[in-house]
């Protein structure tokens, strides 16, 4: 029995996984705020509780929105910055006396989409998480590919490739971290809003913004083709350097059905020399890829020894 759990800011999620892959129990508490004693405490006791009304013990795998240095095996760039500078693995394994395996939640998201979603059975799985802001994650052979600094995948801070245009050249949108032109200032949700606004001085939420470009409102159609058209861009460099059998797209952004018409012959046009276009597609597993990928984290070897050669 496997148990996977997903640490949110507002929310974390246990979920038991049986040997076949079935759900066995679903729960889901709010997360505690600013104080890393009370987070390891709860996830803790999720464990605990589970076990009590399962009868049984389980594998542990935490899903985090950040990631484990592997220099100082301290949690670092984590949205939930009480948990940074923390070894939150090891505290976990202390408290549960097992190994408890922690990673970050975009990695997770692909490695459940690799293990049984819209990836299985596909080499390399390049999964995206479109909301919020923007991730990724990448699985080759069935195991998830962290880096050497645990930041593989992160493309969101990458910045706009082949910027054009005044707005793009020297207006360019700054940043959480820092920097200006990020490929998440430009894509994520909070972007599309705001550049629609500037456009049209509206505020529209995306499902909106969607629904008038259908109807063939001017401003929503202009910029929805911007967006297709930077997305394409910023996913076309990711082709150029991974190649992935397949892209899977999650986050609330994913919902767009539009994006797996448009996007595959524009990035198509902008990579360099693909025969054919990228298979680019939805989620499986939704909102519960993120807490499944915990869960298989103790499954990666088998999963790499099912993959065909």
């Amino acid at each position: 029995m496997r148990f996977g759990i997903d640490l949110g800011g507002t929310k974390t999620e246990i979920l038991a996984l049986g040997d076949r892959g079935e759900q066995l129990l679903r729960h889901r508490i709010a997360t505690p705020r600013d104080d890393y004693g009370d987070v390891v405490r709860a996830i803790s006791e999720l464990v605990r509780d589970a076990e009590s009304k399962l009868g049984r013990r389980g594998s542990v795998g935490v899903a985090i929105p950040g990631a484990i240095s592997r220099k100082t095996g301290l949690v670092k760039n984590a949205n939930s910055t009480c948990l940074i500078g923390h070894p939150l693995d090891k505290d976990l394994s202390a408290a549960l006396q097992r190994e408890v395996r922690v990673e970050n939640d975009a990695n997770c998201f692909a490695l459940s989409e690799a293990s049984d979603g819209a990836g299985t059975s596909r080499d390399t799985v390049f999964g995206i998480i479109i909301g919020t802001g923007i991730g990724g994650g990448i699985c080759a052979g069935g195991r998830v590919l962290a880096g050497a600094h645990g930041i593989a995948g992160e493309w969101g801070h990458n910045p706009l490739p082949s910027p054009r245009g005044r707005q793009e050249t020297e207006n360019a949108p700054r940043c959480y971290c820092g920097r200006y032109g990020c490929i998440e200032s430009w894509c994520s949700g909070p972007a599309v809003v705001s550049h629609y606004e500037a456009r049209t001085g509206r505020t529209l939420s995306v499902p909106d913004i969607v629904e008038a470009a259908r109807r063939g409102e001017g401003p929503a159609v202009a910029e929805m083709e911007a967006y297709y058209d930077r997305l394409a861009r910023s996913i076309a460099s990711i082709v150029n350097v991974l190649d992935p059998d397949i892209i899977v797209m999650g986050g609330g952004l994913s919902n767009i059905g539009a994006l797996y018409a448009e996007l595959p012959p524009r990035v198509e046009h902008y990579a360099f020399t693909p025969e054919g276009p990228t298979n680019i597609v939805k989620n499986m597993h939704g909102d519960s890829s993120g807490v499944r990928g915990a869960a298989w984290l103790w499954h990666e070897d088998e999963v790499a020894l099912a993959l065909p050669e």
